[in-house]
């Protein structure tokens, strides 16, 4: 039987196109062991992947025979991997798992979304094993026990079960391409029915405390596809803001519970929950291959977007960080009478500026910025983008008509005051998670102070304008974030540390 299009993804519920495949061989997975044991039994095999045992090694082998992924000289921690029907994403999905030929590992954390139920939790599969036409794969229920804290994260078959006919398949499509590539190894199956930050958080370091207690080799698989839907090219363009977030390391801005949600992906919460429970190994991420539906199909009108990428402990130390952002003059300068422009607008107007010039190409990438008024040599509004949103040429007259009319610290500016208002522009970096506080640098990094739901964040500028040595700028962020003093040395608090370009009109 030839192959045909499957489910391009469930990913949104609802209906999914499938094809089915000849169902030969499921019968074999109800045998003596399997009537004895607690399995959850494939629910989209002969829709996203064939059911017969020989043809879907076939195929999964053909799809690693054909990649050629860069090469990664070290330790592979975790994959990130598509969850899609195999004849749109399985060509994307092997580039990781390509990786792993002649490799060993103990277990597998398998992190996923769920699509076909709601819960609040974290749910590891509380049975014995996970069966697919390939056969049947252990539960590590020892591990699993562990990594259950019997609140965020539960022994349960909550997201493993089926419901009204349709079963979770963003751990199931995972496990063809692991058996293939691995052969015996151990299963932890986690679906997130929450992936908000504090989600990801508890996930995250319960599973690296766990793995590094447990000893052996442990690998993470973050299942998720990327955008949904959308025309090709604006497909391409989301999902690439995507997959550099991650390559930045930048799971602050990600996080849907940060803000507001920047990205389009229904794993993120499992991408994050990976980034968290690797950074303290020293993992650094790769991109291995990006595609879309729309590739395989040549349908361009509304595609499903794939990634796959790899994180791993390099065997020497990190390549030098990225070039800092920099600016031109006559770039600083237009960006400052854009604020000056958007702030009059405001103002006497009452509407955002409509002309946001785009004559350098550095006004079209992405950045998170601030924009600070002050007058007469004291602060009149302060507000900004953290994560990078938009074009840097309209973040900019975003925050500098924000910061006039909207900062509810003070009231609005006055058509009076404009002529006496200075201008400031701050454009942040990504933000990177802080591992040892002696390692920030006053007057170099601004900071994030995040716990539970409180977050604050200070520029580079204002510890160097306000004479504080670190402790004081630990402090004062807390305080910031409506937090007392000492909530950086708690354990649950989160600090990120950014760097800034900061200009203003006194220097131009």
């Amino acid at each position: 039987m030839p192959v045909l299009p499957a489910a391009r993804c469930g990913c949104l519920g609802g209906v999914v196109r499938r094809t089915l495949y000849r169902t030969a061989g499921l019968a074999a997975l109800v045998c003596a062991a399997a009537l004895a044991a607690q399995v959850r039994q494939p629910a989209v095999a002969g829709a996203f992947y064939p059911a017969d045992e020989k043809e879907l090694a076939a195929m999964v082998d053909g799809f690693l025979a054909q990649v050629h992924p860069p090469a990664v000289e070290g330790t592979i921690l975790a994959l990130v991997s598509p969850h899609a029907g195999y004849p749109y994403s399985g060509g994307v999905a092997a580039n990781g798992y390509s990786l792993l030929r002649g490799k060993h590992f103990d277990r597998v954390v398998l992190i996923a979304p769920t699509h076909v139920v709601g819960f609040s939790w974290a749910s590891i599969y509380d049975g014995d094993a996970y069966a697919t036409p390939l056969g049947m794969v252990e539960v590590d229920k020892a591990f699993a026990r562990k990594l259950a804290d019997g609140s965020v994260i539960r022994l349960s078959g909550e997201g493993h079960a089926m419901y009204n006919g349709r079963g979770e398949h963003a751990v199931e499509v995972q496990l063809p391409f692991l058996q293939r590539v691995l052969g015996t190894f151990k299963l932890v199956p986690i679906v997130m029915g929450d992936q908000s930050y504090d989600s990801c958080r508890a996930v995250g370091l319960a599973v690296a405390k766990q793995i590094k207690a447990a000893g052996g080799s442990t690998l993470i698989v973050a299942s998720s596809d990327l955008s949904h839907y959308h025309r090709y090219d604006d497909a391409v363009a989301m999902d690439r803001k995507t997959l550099r977030a991650v390559e930045e390391w930048d799971y602050l801005s990600m996080s849907a519970n940060f803000d507001r949600q920047l990205w389009e992906a229904c794993g993120g919460g499992p991408i994050i929950t990976a980034m968290i429970a690797t950074e303290r190994a020293g993992a650094v991420p790769k991109l291995l291959k990006y595609a879309n539906s729309g590739d395989t199909t040549g349908d361009r009108k509304a595609v499903v977007g794939y990634g796959s990428m790899v994180f791993f402990k390099p065997l020497k130390a990190a390549a030098a960080a990225m070039p800092e952002f920099s600016l031109s003059d006559a770039e600083k300068s237009e960006l400052l009478a854009l604020a000056r422009r958007s702030v009059e607008t405001a103002v006497r107007q009452q509407k955002l500026l409509a002309d946001v010039p785009v004559k350098f190409e550095s006004f079209s990438q992405e950045r998170g910025a601030f924009v600070t008024l002050k007058e007469k040599g004291q602060l009149r509004g302060c507000i900004g983008y953290i994560a990078p949103s938009k074009p840097l040429a309209e973040t900019v007259r975003d925050v500098a008509a924000a910061a006039a009319v909207e900062d509810h610290r003070f009231r609005p500016v006055e058509p009076s005051e404009l002529g006496a208002i200075e201008y400031e522009v701050s454009v942040l970096s990504p933000m990177r998670r802080v591992l040892d506080v002696n390692q920030i640098q006053v007057g170099k990094h601004g900071l994030v102070m995040r716990k539970a739901h409180a977050s604050g964040l200070l520029l580079p500028q204002v510890p160097v304008e306000e004479h504080w040595d670190l402790k004081t700028f630990l402090e004062e962020t807390c305080r910031k974030a409506g937090l007392p003093a000492g909530a950086w040395r708690d354990a649950d608090t989160d600090i990120f540390s950014f760097t800034a370009l900061v200009f203003n009109e006194r220097k131009h």
